[in-house]
């Protein structure tokens, strides 16, 4: 899945905007990213312009986390 966050300003400060891509829309995510971009360029109000991804089929939970009791790590060497 797919999200971009933008703001634009108004007569009272920023608004924050959010818009949702499914996960197999990754190529229409980068043309509205791309759009809010040139249309910053081009003198309009719009900020904070970004793209964030989630994979829904992750193996494992976002982040950092303890690995599991029965991980063992091991440094290897060449």
């Amino acid at each position: 899945m797919y999200m971009v966050y933008w703001s634009e300003a108004d007569g009272t400060g920023l608004s924050p905007h959010a818009q949702s891509f499914p996960s197999d829309a990754m190529r229409e995510a980068l043309h509205f990213t791309e759009a809010l971009r040139q249309r910053q360029h081009a003198g309009e109000p719009v900020s904070f312009v970004t793209l964030c991804s989630e994979n829904p089929n992750a193996v494992g939970r976002a982040g950092a986390a303890d690995p599991p009791p029965d991980y063992e790590w091991k440094k290897r060497r060449p």
